[in-house]
């Protein structure tokens, strides 16, 4: 074990800890990131769009087919479990060691993983919602074919069922966006993993941070935020999370 997961695994056993995560949470249960440059060239090849349009609001407005086609074949994951990262969090949790996680995913891995506590900033696929009537449906009415005009999911009203997610150009709820800030001001320990820290405003959740509570980033890129850190581990989140909690 080296010295870094040593002083992770000390920082960790203090307690108070809140979690913020990213999409590098979930590509190791085989979620790609469809932010990465190798993401990024396959969806405007294949969909003629970058996916930040295919997954706004404009694109639902204005191309609701177009955005049903790219969300039914590049963000539902049914298959993917919870890796040694989700599993170790909820160990922390169990253990009270871990207050909250915070996470920018969408796919529910942490809460399969056995987590109670999880602050869902883009909201969550499992969750569909009518646009008229605001009934609200599971992803498996989404996804079935009885229930949609070609890939459009109808409710009965006849009002389009949508995914309870954060578009771009919507903004993010502002009482999951109070609980997190509510959390991270009451941290003892921030550990942030897997994103970089560039998407606002949820990267700007960091600066919330009690003066004196210690900043962990585990990611394996350079954030903004490297130069406020006070452990910075550039390995496999799971492998990380699962060496210092075993």
């Amino acid at each position: 074990m080296n010295d870094k997961i040593l002083k992770l695994k000390e920082l960790i056993e203090l307690g108070g800890l809140v979690f913020f995560g990213g999409a590098g949470v979930s590509t190791e249960s085989n979620i790609p990131d469809f932010r990465s440059e190798a993401g990024l060239y396959a969806t405007k090849e294949l969909y003629g769009h970058p996916p930040e349009y295919l997954l706004s609001i404009d694109c639902f407005v204005r191309n609701t087919d177009l955005f049903f086609k790219y969300y039914k074949e590049n963000m539902i994951y049914r298959d993917a479990a919870p890796n040694d990262a989700h599993k170790a969090l909820a160990q922390l949790e169990a253990r009270g060691l871990l207050s909250w996680i915070i996470t920018q995913n969408v796919d529910g891995l942490h809460q399969a993983a056995g987590s109670k506590n999880v602050a869902e900033l883009h909201g969550a696929n499992d969750c569909q919602y009518c646009v008229v009537c605001r009934r609200k449906f599971d992803l498996e009415y989404t996804l079935n074919p009885e229930n949609c005009e070609g890939l459009i999911p109808k409710c009965a009203c006849g009002g389009i069922v949508r995914p309870d997610v954060v578009l771009y150009g919507e903004p993010l709820n502002q009482k999951v966006i109070s609980l997190a800030v509510n959390a991270i001001s009451t941290a003892k320990c921030l550990i942030v993993g897997g994103t970089s820290l560039a998407v606002y405003p949820a990267a700007g959740l960091i600066n919330y941070l009690p003066q004196g509570s210690p900043l962990v980033l585990i990611n394996k890129s350079e954030t903004p935020f490297d130069g406020d850190a006070n452990l910075i581990i550039r390995e496999s989140i799971g492998a990380v999370l699962k060496a210092a909690t075993s």
